[in-house]
């Protein structure tokens, strides 16, 4: 990349440490160069209070901030649930915000006649990839800025002095300075304590959960609760019609509430290392857990383990960032022909961080009480059963023969 080509910068800027320090840095290191922040709303609430003064404070000529949060849903999170993807029980919050901030950071860079973009992931992440092939799909010729692959800087806390010396304001300080990623689906925590994977994390301590409380600290009585879907689309919360966005947040608060969510885990990250992670994913849990539960009555056998089999490899695509790829767009038209009988009402029980099934009904349940019953019936003939038992069992019993025969 020639430098001295760089006169305007279009920075993805979540106003967090990493991309706040950018904004002089881009300055001091790319020729005084305009420096324009982007910011996609993706359900990240309060943080995104004062971002825009934030911003032209510290270097930027302006900011844009974009509402994307019903794109979000509708286009990003509701096909990935479709599809039950997780990726090693990571609910992939982070990993679907980021194609769809990439891409209005392009159209962005586009509109402004940018020379370059840039981003504030870190050279070991799995988010630098999300966005740069993002930018690769809609500006493929387009330079990208990684600071994190350039700057001297080693670490958060070089990063906190950095931002100290060229008045950078921070809502952190060295003691809370997890590495976080909030949106409307979840929130994200590593670093600090959390490296150790042999440290609990702090769920009762004031402050450390953000969108709900410790399974400790839920209510002693259950709660029960009803959720709806068309197509395996959420569209109901408690018997009032809504929108899936709405049918989210709703969720959240309540299963926050009930402390539904938590996840620990050891993660293999797409660059090849282990990296400890601990998720809040109130909302999304309740939804994922709601639709399998309508799956088990309104799916076929082989319909429903294909499904599961290739969720594994649809949460894949959107950990590692292809979710502009034109397999990511096909197994997504086989979720929705899959979903086109899944519609119905699921009701769950929540209690201290469990989700308990306490029932379900659709007008296209598969689930036949007069085939399934103990008792007598007139549609089942039991002595069926022999002849398919022949037929199913008959390459072992050839196996079998096969084997007696040679050991003669």
């Amino acid at each position: 990349m020639d430098k001295s080509k760089i006169k305007k910068v279009v920075l993805a800027y979540s106003g967090g440490l990493d991309t706040s320090v950018i904004i002089p840095w881009l300055k001091e290191n790319y020729n005084n160069c305009e420096v324009i922040a982007v910011s996609g709303n993706v359900g990240q609430a309060e943080e995104l209070e004062g971002l825009e003064e934030k911003a032209i404070r510290t270097g930027a000529s302006k900011c844009y901030v974009e509402d994307l949060t019903d794109v979000f849903v509708d286009e990003y999170i509701i096909p990935t649930l479709k599809m039950g993807a997780k990726y090693e029980e990571y609910l992939l919050g982070t990993s679907f915000a980021r194609p769809i901030i990439a891409k209005r950071v392009v159209e962005i860079a586009k509109a402004e006649g940018a020379d370059a973009i840039a981003h504030g992931c870190t050279g070991k992440g799995n988010d630098q990839v999300r966005f740069e092939l993002t930018i690769k799909a809609f500006a493929p010729d387009m330079p990208v800025i990684a600071p994190w692959r350039e700057w001297d800087i080693k670490g958060r806390d070089e990063e906190i002095d950095y931002a100290e010396a060229h008045n950078v304001p921070l809502k952190i300080t060295r003691e809370t300075n997890y590495s976080k990623d909030k949106n409307m689906w979840h929130l994200s925590h590593e670093g600090l304590d959390l490296e150790d994977p042999g440290n609990e994390p702090q769920y009762e301590k004031e402050g450390f959960l953000e969108m709900g409380v410790s399974p400790l600290q839920a209510p002693d009585v259950p709660t029960y609760i009803t959720v709806e879907f068309e197509k395996g689309v959420p569209v109901a919360f408690n018997g009032e019609k809504m929108s899936a966005k709405d049918v989210i947040l709703n969720l959240n608060k309540v299963g926050g509430e009930n402390g539904i969510g938590l996840l620990d885990i050891v993660e293999n990250r797409l660059v090849g290392m282990k990296c400890r992670g601990v998720y809040e994913t109130p909302g999304g849990t309740i939804l994922y857990k709601a639709l399998n539960v309508l799956e088990t009555i309104t799916l076929d056998k082989y319909a429903m383990h294909k499904k599961q089999e290739m969720s594994v490899s649809f949460a894949e695509l959107v950990y590692n960032g292809q979710w502009y790829t034109p397999l990511r767009e096909a197994m997504s038209a086989f979720a929705d022909v899959l979903m086109q009988n899944v519609t119905g009402k699921v009701r769950l029980k929540l209690y201290k961080g469990n989700i308990i099934n306490a029932g379900v009904w659709s007008p296209y349940s598969l689930y036949d009480p007069q085939i399934a019953t103990f008792d007598e019936d007139e549609v089942y003939n039991q002595a069926d059963a022999a002849g398919f038992i022949t037929l199913f069992g008959l390459p072992i019993k050839v196996q079998a023969k096969l084997k007696e025969k040679n050991q003669k």
